[in-house]
């Protein structure tokens, strides 16, 4: 069997990626690069990630009209990154619009191309930051567009193993998985030192803290 693995090089991606080589995946491994901050950071530890899986392939493809378009704090260096904030009712400006039908929008083409089984992709719908692309729905959806769009013998599963855990959860998945969690990043805003502060370093963190283990990356102060 073989999976292409949506790999940023984050905590949910890798832990994804270890998912489907312990089922038997032999792994596509693909990189996008969405005009993010820590673009340099995030592909190095894929790549790291990829390596120790032995993936048959490490694709890297640029998609970086994102920072074209904007409204994005993560594509657009004028927005600044916003602290996570608990009460917030309205969406995070990490919000990428539409980035993940993009995303899986090319993976697809990929798998059809190399006669792949499955789409790994590590969305998540509960403790995460709202976005309208993880939602269940949106995959649900995804998977009839995959149908609809290529080939009638053309079989592609979306898998997304993760969407109904929380973080905490998937780092309990990732731990007995043996996850290198030292070669991941999570950090929207910093590529030396995590922030520590931003949506993303706060899932993380917490969810080291609620297990008791020993974030191995750095943070600030």
């Amino acid at each position: 069997m073989k999976a292409v693995c949506l790999l940023s090089g984050g905590m949910d991606s890798s832990t994804l990626a270890y998912l489907a080589k312990s089922e038997g995946y032999d792994i596509l491994a693909l990189h996008l690069n969405y005009g993010q901050r820590t673009e340099k950071k995030e592909r190095a530890c894929a790549k790291k990630i990829a390596q120790l899986l032995k993936a048959q392939e490490f694709i890297e493809v640029d998609v970086g009209y994102f920072s074209k378009f904007g409204a994005s704090s993560l594509t657009d260096n004028t927005i600044a990154v916003e602290l996570f904030e608990p009460t917030r009712a309205r969406m995070p400006n990490t919000y990428v619009p539409f980035r993940n039908a993009n995303l899986l929008s090319i993976a697809t083409s990929y798998a059809e191309a190399n006669e792949a089984d499955a789409i790994f992709i590590g969305v998540q719908s509960l403790d995460y930051s709202g976005y309208p692309d993880c939602r269940p729905q949106f995959i649900d959806a995804f998977q009839y567009v995959i149908d609809l769009g290529t080939k009638d013998s053309t079989h592609i599963t979306l898998k997304t193993p993760f969407i109904h855990m929380t973080k905490t959860e998937l780092l309990k998945v990732g731990i007995k998985l043996g996850v290198p969690y030292e070669h991941t990043w999570s950090c929207y805003r910093n590529e030396d030192r995590a922030c520590g502060t931003c949506g993303s370093c706060h899932f993380r963190k917490e969810a080291f803290s609620s297990i008791g283990a020993t974030d191995p990356i750095e943070y600030e102060g």
